[in-house]
C-alpha cells in the first residue's frame, strides 16, 4: 500500500462518508468592524481527532478557536458540537476547556489548588475533587510538585499544570492556543510527543492553534492550513507536505523549490515543462494541463540529488549548476546551487556517515537531478 507520508495510526474517519463530524463549522464568518477575521468558513473535525489549525499571524485561526470556546460569537454561520448548536451557549456551559499560551496559572495557589480550581467552582464534592486532582497529577507526572507554587516550577512543569487543570473537568474537547510557544526547542519537541500520547490515552478531541509548521506536522492527525480567514487545504501531514493543493501551501509548509514554466508535452499521465535555465521537467499528472499552459512545479530539497557527474539521462529533470552556499546542520547538509540562468536551487542530503570522503565545496560545478515523481504540479 502506497501512502503520502508515514501513517501514524489506523484512524481516518474523514475518509468515511457516513462518519458524523464531532465539531462542525458551517459557513462561519466573524467580523470586527470592517475587518473579516473568518470568512464563510466550513470545516469538520471528528471525535478523538488531534486537529491543528495552522497559519501565519492574523489568518483567523485563534478567532476560530475562541468562537468554539464561546469567547467570541460568529457574525453568521453555525458551530455544532456533538450534535448541539452552540449559539447562545456561554463559555462556562460548553463542554470544552481552553489552554492558553500564557498558561494563566494563579501565582498564589499551589499546583494542586490550581488544578482543583475549576472543580471547586463547579461544586464537586471534596472527596471526588481530591481523587480527580490526584489522577491529573499522576497523568502529567507532577505528583511530587503538588505543594509548589508556579514560580517554583520550570516552564515545562507550568505547562503541565495548565494542561492538568484544563483536563480536570473532563471536557469533550480540549482547545490549545499556541500551547508550547513559551518552551525552549528541545523541551517543546519532547512535549509534542507527550501531548500526542496523552491525547491517545484520554481518547479526547484536541484542537490546537499554532503557527509552527513542525509542531502541527508532529502532533496532528490532520491540519487545516489557513490564510485570510479561510481554509486553504485540509489533509494529513503527509498529504499537506507531499501533495500541496496550491502554491501558497507548497510555499508555506517546509522548504521548497518552485519552478515556473510552460507545458510543452502533455498526455499519457505525464507532463513536460520548459522552465528557466533551459531545464526540462518531466512529471506525472493525473489531470494533465493543456500544452502551452503556464504552471508551477514544486519539489522539496531532500528530493534533489547533488552529484559531480551528469545522471544517465540529463535531458530531463537535471541541470548543471554551481555550489553557492553550504550549511552543515548535523543531521543533514543543505546546498544552495546556482543554475546558469541565475535561479537558486536548494538541495539537502542526509549525513548518514560521520565522515565524508572528498566533500563538496564552494564554487564547485555539480549536477542536480530528481525523479519524475519527486515533485508536484501547481495550478495556481
Amino acid at each position: 500500500m502506497k501512502s503520502l507520508g508515514n501513517i501514524r495510526r489506523a484512524f481516518a474517519p474523514w475518509t468515511d462518508p457516513s462518519a458524523k463530524p464531532f465539531i462542525a463549522f458551517k459557513n462561519v464568518t466573524k467580523r470586527f468592524g470592517n475587518f473579516t477575521a473568518v470568512d464563510d468558513l466550513s470545516l469538520n473535525i471528528y471525535h478523538r481527532e488531534f486537529f491543528a489549525l495552522l497559519g501565519a499571524s492574523g489568518c483567523g485561526k485563534s478567532t476560530l478557536l475562541r468562537m468554539l470556546a464561546g469567547f467570541e460569537q460568529p457574525s453568521s454561520g453555525e458551530i455544532i458540537l456533538d450534535g448541539t448548536d452552540l449559539a447562545g451557549t456561554p463559555p462556562y456551559k460548553r463542554p470544552v476547556n481552553m489552554m492558553f499560551q500564557s498558561y494563566a496559572l494563579f501565582p498564589h495557589m499551589t499546583v494542586e489548588k490550581n488544578i482543583a480550581f475549576g472543580l471547586k467552582q463547579d461544586g464537586m464534592p471534596k472527596d471526588e475533587m481530591v481523587e480527580r486532582v490526584t489522577q491529573m497529577l499522576k497523568l502529567v507526572k507532577l505528583e511530587q510538585f503538588a505543594s509548589r507554587k508556579p514560580n517554583q516550577l520550570s516552564g515545562g512543569q507550568r505547562q503541565r499544570v495548565a494542561l492538568a487543570r484544563s483536563l480536570a473537568k473532563r471536557p469533550k474537547v480540549l482547545l490549545l492556543d499556541e500551547p508550547l510557544g513559551a518552551l525552549d526547542k528541545k523541551l517543546r519537541e519532547e512535549t509534542q510527543f507527550e501531548l500526542m500520547d496523552l491525547q491517545q490515552t484520554l481518547g479526547l478531541t484536541f484542537v490546537v492553534v499554532t503557527h509552527d509548521q513542525e509542531e502541527a506536522m508532529t502532533m496532528a492527525d490532520r491540519i487545516a492550513v489557513m490564510s485570510h480567514g479561510q481554509v486553504v487545504q485540509v489533509a494529513t501531514p503527509g498529504e499537506i507536505y507531499e501533495a500541496p493543493n496550491c502554491r501558497f501551501v507548497a510555499d508555506f509548509i517546509g522548504d521548497v523549490n518552485i519552478f515556473d514554466g510552460k507545458v510543452t508535452t502533455s498526455g499519457s499521465g505525464a507532463v513536460e515543462i520548459s522552465v528557466e535555465s533551459g531545464l526540462t521537467i518531466r512529471t506525472g499528472a493525473t489531470e494533465a494541463p493543456a500544452t502551452g499552459t503556464t504552471v508551477g512545479f514544486a519539489i522539496r530539497p531532500e528530493k534533489i540529488r547533488v552529484t559531480r557527474t551528469a545522471p544517465a539521462n540529463a535531458s530531463v529533470n537535471a541541470a548543471k549548476g554551481e555550489i553557492w552556499d553550504i550549511a552543515y546542520l548535523g543531521d543533514m547538509t543543505v546546498f544552495h546551487i546556482k543554475l546558469p540562468g541565475g535561479k537558486f536551487v536548494r538541495a539537502s542530503s542526509l549525513n548518514a556517515q560521520r565522515s565524508v570522503e572528498d566533500p563538496f565545496t564552494y564554487d564547485q560545478e555539480v549536477w542536480v537531478s530528481f525523479d519524475e515523481n519527486g515533485g508536484v504540479l501547481l495550478k495556481d
